[in-house]
């Protein structure tokens, strides 16, 4: 029979349904991939079933924790302060209170904490189980027993009976109109409570600017200098799109913008659009042409500048090296520095953030972009704070719906509340060439039809990670060590991914470590690193002040705001148009 070219009538049609039942998958399961599930599940428990030896073990540390549990009981029945059979693990504060201290509660805080550590056995070091679904499987367990810790429930929690108790069980109905009125809210599509009070433009990023360019894409602020001489080298920051670019300029006392002004800096900051239906089709490229390389020739254009300083933060960190890379693969040498904050750029161990990313789990996610044209910003608010299901979940229910205690709102939690969303092509490419392929590490990531590698970058790096960082773990920002032999002044700061980053120098109990490899010098694996680095009390931004002055020219007079004879003149004030979208 002759070959028929002739495309089939259904393809198209059996695209549309495919899609279309995923999407609907995907709405009930809030973006998880049932079949991810399915798979991780069936391939721990089938592993499992096979292992007699493995179950003889854990049979046994049944075993022995019922009987460090029944000896607890025993040691506190003849001295009451007898130590504990288990303790919390570092981060875990949930009971830390003195009256989980007192019989019975004790004891059933030392249960729950031996059963969680029995289910940690019970979910890793089992033979022939993929790594990834050994970790689904171990992060899956965790959640089920975060869901059912004493903490959460009256009965077993004293913390919340002598609340109930001293309040003569006011806490439970201010807890439940707090309830209420937070569902009342998320119906209606408006922020949390307290939110109201962080306006931008009037309380939360009011340094003093004009939008000097704007494109489809991005509005681009330069700030008003607070000096009376800048440096030559203008900076450049690139915020990541999945946020609000005014966590860079949040309060005044805490503003990154007006500190970098008050240094001598001629300030240039990109505002993403919030992308729409209509933005669908918005490429990775698209972010790279329009944003840092369009605000490039503006800055230069403006300023008359040779060179610029780039810092990028977060996803905004990942476009900065990959357009760096491009740059210095086609000789294009405009940038003096370029600094990383909590941004990775090699994907091989992304954290917890990543667990969920594989094939599957694209396919369901892709339908309910699909149907919509961009990710929304509540879908992705509320896989991070699953990842830390304890200080954001369930803290937040003890504290708010139960003890009736609605935390005062700052403007960190305001600005996190301010979303964004992700458009389809963005979004599903980035997903597929970084967490699921690594293609930049790898050296598979093309920029005009040709490979680039992070190995030609030679402009000095300040790479600044977070001890507790969530979204970009630390030991993962770290393997850019690997991938560049360009200087490298890497700092680890206390905090996690957001308030880590706002240190502001003055800021109570900030501490950072830092170490300097020369170009060309060897490398350290994290652990090394660690011993190495020095650590230092207060704000790692003096160290970048510090490290950026050494990379810089003489001060002489700032340049004007905006440039109307070369095309950049003054559109609007600061903080312009694109960061109010909703």
């Amino acid at each position: 029979m002759p070959k028929d070219n002739t495309p089939d009538p259904l393809d198209g049609i059996a695209e549309t349904l495919d899609r279309a039942a995923l999407a609907a998958i995907a709405q009930a399961t809030r973006g998880l991939s049932p079949a991810t599930m399915v798979l991780a599940a069936s391939d721990w428990a089938m592993h499992l079933a096979s292992s007699p030896g493995k179950q003889m073990q854990l049979g046994a540390k049944m075993a022995r924790k019922y009987l460090r549990l029944f000896d607890y009981l025993g040691r506190c029945a003849c001295d009451p302060a007898a130590g504990p059979a288990i303790e919390p693990l570092p981060q875990d504060h949930r009971f830390a209170d003195p009256a989980w201290k007192q019989v019975p509660f004790d004891q059933i805080a030392q249960a729950f904490l031996l059963s969680q550590q029995w289910w940690h056995a019970a979910t890793t070091g089992i033979g022939g189980v993929s790594k990834q679904h050994e970790a689904q499987v171990s992060f899956a367990a965790r959640q089920m027993l975060d869901l059912f810790a004493p903490t959460n429930f009256i009965a077993t929690n004293p913390v919340l009976q002598h609340r109930i108790v001293e309040t003569g069980g006011k806490c439970l109905i201010d807890g439940f109109a707090h309830l209420v009125e937070d569902m009342e809210r998320t119906l209606r599509g408006e922020p949390p409570v307290g939110a109201e009070h962080f306006k931008v433009g009037e309380t939360v990023a009011t340094a003093k600017g004009k939008v000097v360019w704007r494109n489809r894409l991005i509005e681009l602020i330069q700030y008003a200098p607070t000096t009376d001489q800048v440096r030559p080298e203008p900076v450049l920051i690139v915020p990541a799109w999945i946020m609000k670019y005014y966590i860079l300029d949040l309060s005044p006392e805490n503003s990154l913008v007006r500190w970098l002004t008050g240094q001598g800096y001629t300030v240039f900051m990109i505002s993403w659009h919030n992308p729409g239906s209509q933005d669908r089709d918005l490429d990775l490229d698209a972010y790279r042409r329009l944003g840092p390389m369009a605000a490039l020739d503006a800055i230069c254009a403006i300023t008359g500048a040779a060179r610029v300083h780039a810092a990028g933060y977060c996803l905004g960190g990942t476009l900065l090296s990959v357009a760096a890379a491009a740059m210095a693969r086609d000789g294009d040498d405009r940038l003096a520095s370029v600094t990383l904050l909590a941004a990775q750029t090699e994907f091989s161990e992304p954290g917890e953030l990543g667990l969920f990313i594989d094939e599957a789990q694209l396919n369901v996610l892709e339908a309910m972009m699909w149907s919509r044209g961009y990710l929304d910003s509540s879908q992705m608010g509320g896989a991070f704070q699953i990842l830390r299901s304890n200080d954001l979940v369930w803290s937040r229910v003890l504290e708010t719906y139960l003890m009736g205690e609605r935390e005062p709102m700052i403007d960190l939690m305001a600005w996190n509340a301010d979303g964004t969303r992700m458009p389809y092509a963005m979004h599903s490419e980035y997903l597929t060439r970084f967490f699921l392929d690594d293609d930049l590490a790898e050296g598979k990531f093309k920029v005009d039809g040709r490979t680039i590698v992070l190995s030609d970058i030679h402009a000095p790096l300040f790479v600044v990670s977070t001890e507790r960082d969530h979204v970009a773990p630390w030991h993962s920002v770290h393997k850019i060590h690997l991938l560049t032999g360009a200087e490298i002044t890497f700092v680890l700061a206390s905090g996690g991914h957001n308030a880590g980053i706002v240190s502001e120098p003055g800021h109570a109990g900030r501490r950072y470590r830092v170490l300097t490899r020369e170009a060309g010098g060897p490398s350290h694996d994290p652990d090394d690193w660690l011993t190495r680095a020095p650590q230092k009390e207060g704000s790692w931004w003096l160290e970048w002040g510090r490290w950026l002055d050494a990379r810089s020219g003489e001060p002489g007079a700032p340049p004007p705001l905006g440039a109307p004879d070369k095309g950049y003149p003054p559109i609007a004030d600061a903080p312009g148009r694109y960061v109010l979208e909703k």
